[in-house]
């Protein structure tokens, strides 16, 4: 999360049990995170802990970051830029600041002291023999470029391709395992997808399960080492060590998910899920008899607020009268906690349950104990919880990474900054479950096609947050920068934003 203060830097290790938090590391106050159980095949994201500071802090940052990004622009200001994209499609490309949600990785705060040794971390090679043509396929992804903007107008490519008759070696750092469900293994997809496409004038490497800190760099360095010239990242607390790496290394393409820093050769990428979670909330308000529902969430960080937001808005737009009874787990990844966390709102009453960048399904667990309609995030789980499945945001990062590996190929690399959205298809919605109804899909659908020509159109005005007050005025829809600080709750959401 841009320029989020982050209380602990995450690291994973070992596999069973989980492990503790531990804050030695060379980034002082960031959690080490620990990796759960192979046995929840969910998503397992980076590191982006709570929201201590408040909006001045957001402020803050979101000022630091249009100084760094004016050094690779022109003279046409952030503000102009953000607004020209606006105006176009709203939310794309411009992501400077762009959040993960999603993000990342967190770890559990277990009490258990096993500890896999740093050196465990795998690398693993799908590797096929060069051929003599390394003019690459054409890519996938059509689509992409509306939602990527470069740093400069004027950027000259990074010529970071492959030597005549060899193929392009190109390798994924992860935090955490392919297995994991979710994230990691979405990424993984991903990268087997870039494999696929591209056979043998590609090299694809990965490393899994890298913790965050030193062993970040020394990895990097590693796969330098080893000759791949594109690198891509998938953890927050990776970022630093990739803006590092992009500073040492002017002639490797970097390529870093959930983040926000920039440099010549150093691109980010992510999504806006702000769409998709709309809809879920539809098919959540949809499924609700009693107009009581519940979500649990991870930080209260913008975000996950502004996810929060447009669930509850969604379940509002189909149950007009719904509330949604928000509880802040204060953790990304803590199956027990989850499962906890939902039973508890079920008991107080709820009759559908959400989640908001939560990683594991164990509130699925206690939705399908409970005989409750359940909506996921992430990943699809339609098939694990047929009984109470509803439906889902999910991400294809391979509609990104096909295009810029061609581009490689091309020598028409440059850095920027990617924002995918439900036009392009790089946000999506998970397929329905059997709770969903027919005027359910109709109405849900409906509205998918509004978000695809207007995405972020939900946050116009008017509209108040869950005290009455006016947030956005009639007429005026969140610019981009308010949306990255969002630090409010809207009218039906049942909780609050705790003070820093």
């Amino acid at each position: 999360m841009p320029g989020a203060p982050r209380k602990h830097l995450a690291e994973r290790v070992g596999f069973e049990p989980t492990v503790r938090f531990n804050t030695d590391n060379a980034l002082a106050g960031r959690p080490i995170r620990p990796l759960w159980h192979l046995s929840w095949t969910r998503s397992v994201y980076g590191t982006i802990a709570n929201f201590l500071t408040g909006i001045s802090r957001w402020r803050q940052a979101l000022l630091s970051t249009h100084r760094l990004r004016r050094r690779h622009r022109s003279d046409i200001s952030q503000e102009e830029k953000l607004n020209k994209r606006m105006t176009k499609k709203w939310l794309p490309a411009i992501a400077v600041l762009a959040l993960g949600a999603s993000l990342v990785a967190c770890g559990s705060d277990s009490s258990s002291d096993d500890a896999a040794p740093a050196d465990d971390t795998m690398v693993t090679e799908d590797t096929m023999a060069p051929s003599d043509d390394t003019t690459a396929p054409e890519a996938t992804g059509a689509g992409w470029e509306s939602n990527f903007t470069p740093w400069t107008a004027d950027a000259a490519p990074v010529n970071c391709g492959p030597k005549e008759g060899e193929p392009l070696k190109a390798a994924w750092v992860y935090v955490g395992p392919i297995n994991d469900g979710g994230w990691t293994q979405a990424h993984n997809e991903g990268r087997l997808s870039v494999q696929e496409t591209f056979g043998d004038k590609i090299v694809t490497t990965y490393k899994e399960n890298v913790p965050e800190g030193d062993q970040t760099a020394q990895v990097i360095d590693d796969l330098i080492a080893d000759g791949n010239t594109v690198i891509f990242g998938t953890s927050f607390g990776f970022q630093d060590a990739f803006a590092a790496a992009a500073e040492k290394n002017p002639d490797i393409c970097f390529e870093f998910a959930t983040g926000f820093k920039s440099a010549p050769n150093l691109s980010q990428f992510y999504g806006s899920a702000e769409d998709t979670d709309y809809l879920t909330g539809m098919a959540a308000g949809f499924a609700s008899k009693t107009g009581k529902l519940g979500i649990l969430a991870a930080f209260p960080i913008p975000e996950v607020i502004r996810g929060v937001n447009a669930w509850t808005m969604g379940a509002r737009a189909a149950n007009p009268d719904a509330e949604v009874k928000l509880v802040w787990t204060n953790n990304w990844f803590d199956p027990a906690l989850e499962r906890k966390t939902a039973e508890a709102l079920i008991a107080g009453g709820a009759d559908v349950i959400g989640v908001k960048s939560q990683d594991s399904p164990a509130s699925g667990d206690a939705a399908k104990a409970a005989g409750v309609p359940w909506a996921g995030y992430d990943s699809d789980q339609s098939e694990n919880y047929p009984e109470v499945w509803l439906t889902a945001t999910t991400y294809h990062w391979d509609v990104y990474l096909t295009p810029r590996i061609q581009a490689v190929f091309d020598g028409t690399w440059v850095a920027g900054n990617y924002y995918g959205d439900l036009e392009d298809t790089f946000i999506r919605l998970a397929p329905y479950g059997k709770l969903v109804t027919e005027e359910a899909r109709a109405a849900i659908e409906a509205k998918k096609a509004e978000f695809i020509k207007a995405p972020g159109s939900m946050f116009t005005g008017p509209l108040n947050d869950n005290t009455g007050k006016e947030v956005i005025p009639a007429g005026k829809q969140a610019t981009y920068g308010e949306l990255m600080a969002q630090n409010f709750l809207v009218e039906g959401v049942v909780g609050e934003i705790p003070a820093s």
